[in-house]
């Protein structure tokens, strides 16, 4: 098994910065981390989930949503079993509970069913 802890949500101002955490443990996570795609997704009021960045856990590949590009940096720190997404010039429409999740490399793309674990999510707010 796989467990998943967000933290470093909050309340910023546009224009700000937040880094988000997600710390990975679990004897599975532990043996087979070379194994692993780790996501952010998001989810605001009214809205779908929506796929925000990846990371290949063993050769460090990222992806983004478009709309993230260029503002957000997902990174991992292997020693520590933990994936960080850098949010900078934070918008408005950035507003949402951040997931973080875990999946197969092979399989975990764009889809939040293509992930096999989730954390329990941290509130993000971008006043203007």
């Amino acid at each position: 098994q796989v467990q998943l802890v967000e933290s470093g949500g909050g309340l910023v101002q546009a224009g700000g910065s937040l880094r988000l955490s997600c710390a990975a443990s679990g004897r599975t996570f532990s043996r087979f981390s070379m194994g692993y795609a780790m996501g952010w997704f998001r989810l605001a009021p009214g809205k779908e989930r929506e796929f925000v960045a990846r990371i290949n856990w063993s050769i460090g590949t990222t992806y983004y949503a478009d709309s993230v590009k260029g503002r957000f940096t997902i990174s991992r720190d292997s020693a520590k079993n933990t994936v960080y997404l850098q949010m900078n010039s934070l918008e408005p429409e950035d507003t949402a509970v951040y997931y973080c999740a875990a999946g197969d490399y092979r399989t975990a793309s764009f889809t939040p069913r293509s992930y096999n674990y989730w954390g329990q999510g941290t509130q993000v707010t971008v006043s203007s």
